[in-house]
Parts: C-alpha cells; sequence; structure tokens
C-alpha cells in the first residue's frame, strides 16, 4: 500500500520552498502583523519570509511530510505540526488567527468542505481564509480531455497526480459559502499567468475568462457577529 508522504516524497525540490507571495499579498490590513497558520506549509519558506517582512508576528505551519534542511524547525517558526490536516487534532486556542493560509492545498484533500469548516473557529473575529484553487475549466485542460480524450495526470499542474478534488469557479465560491463564510474576494490569476492570457481577456472583455484561468484566488471570513 502506498503512503501518502511516498506520493509528496516524488515531487520536484521547487514544490516546497516557493514563497507564496502572490497570497501574502491578499491579507486585508487589519490582519496584518498578526497570528498566521499555513496550512501544507512545506519547507517553511512562506511563514519565515512573512515574519521577516511583517504579514505576520507569530507564524505556524503544518504539512503531511518531514522534510530535511527545511524551516520546519526553525525557532522563527511558534510551532510546526507534521500530519494530515485532515487527521491530526488541531490544539489550538479559538479565534487564534488573523490568516489562515491554504496555497494550492484544499483540491488535494479527500473532503475539502470538512476542513474548510474545521478551520473556522480558529479564526480570530477579523481573520480570513485566503485560499488558492486550480480551475479544471482551463482551455487547454478541457482540450485535453474533450478533444483528445485523455485525462492522464502529471507531476504538476492543475492535472497533478496528488489532486483528489476538481473544482471550477462556482464550486471554489460554494465550498466556503456553503460553510457559512463570507467572500469579499474571488479572483483570477490572470495577473500572475503572463502577458498573453492577460491581454486577451481584456480585449474579450473577460467573457472567456473562466476558460483562461488556471487558478482562482478567494479571501473569506466568517460572518461578523451582532451584539
Amino acid at each position: 500500500m502506498i503512503k501518502v508522504n511516498d506520493i509528496y516524497n516524488n515531487k520536484p525540490f521547487y514544490y516546497f520552498d516557493t514563497i507564496r507571495k502572490d497570497l501574502l499579498n491578499l491579507i486585508p490590513t487589519k490582519c496584518m502583523n498578526g497570528n498566521l497558520l499555513e496550512i501544507g506549509a512545506g519547507k517553511g519558506n512562506t511563514l519565515i519570509y512573512a515574519k521577516k517582512h511583517r504579514y505576520a508576528s507569530k507564524v505556524y505551519g503544518i504539512d503531511i511530510s518531514t522534510i530535511d534542511n527545511s524551516y520546519q524547525s526553525s525557532s522563527e517558526i511558534e510551532k510546526f505540526i507534521i500530519g494530515d490536516i485532515e487527521q491530526i487534532d488541531l490544539n489550538f486556542n479559538d479565534k487564534l488567527f488573523d490568516v489562515i493560509l491554504c496555497g494550492d492545498v484544499l483540491e488535494h484533500l479527500t473532503n475539502p468542505f470538512y476542513v474548510v469548516q474545521k478551520l473556522k473557529p480558529y479564526l480570530s473575529d477579523k481573520g480570513v481564509i485566503i485560499a488558492s484553487i486550480p480551475n479544471i475549466r482551463e482551455w487547454t485542460t478541457m482540450r485535453k480531455i474533450f478533444f483528445s480524450g485523455d485525462f492522464r495526470y502529471e507531476d504538476i499542474g492543475i492535472l497533478d497526480r496528488t489532486h483528489l478534488r476538481f473544482f471550477c469557479k462556482k464550486n471554489i465560491e460554494e465550498l466556503f459559502s456553503k460553510n457559512g463564510m463570507n467572500i469579499f474576494q474571488l479572483a483570477s490569476n490572470l495577473n500572475y499567468t503572463g502577458y498573453k492570457r492577460k491581454i486577451l481577456n481584456i480585449i474579450t472583455f473577460k467573457i472567456f475568462e473562466e476558460f483562461l484561468t488556471t487558478q482562482y484566488y478567494i479571501v473569506a471570513q466568517n460572518p461578523v457577529e451582532k451584539n
């Protein structure tokens, strides 16, 4: 039987050490320099960067794999947990985190709806979950599936072989709204994917945006409690 950890051990080295500046730049001003938790934190590079550049004052991480020669055991990280977010108990105080990052994580889970629900109690009153999720409706992926008849998994990308769930824009929104969360940003990653797609989106008046987008960013928070 293949263990989940073994699957991730075959990933290219850069899979775990990318600094997610794209996600950090989505942190609302009200949540800056607070407590940050990253799910799927990899080597911890994003956590170290976030603390150094004052996106957060205290940083915490969770990842399914132990990675040698990484920041996972760094004293700059308040706590780093090795474990499956779907299985482990999160022994954190309620409302501890101002930001919870889920960068390209939720599509790897058997029940991402449950994980969003699991994370909600740990958000502070002003806190947000910031996630990035691939868009299976992207046109080259659809062309491969429908015109080439090929649903072949790959090492990285939308059809990453470790992806267990697939989403279109509508389903990404539902993942949070049906968990009772307020969504105040749901945006395409076209500003990060290259000049040609961005220009094509503009000149076609964004009619085909959902086919040009490889990934969506979402920022969501719990409803504000009324006194």
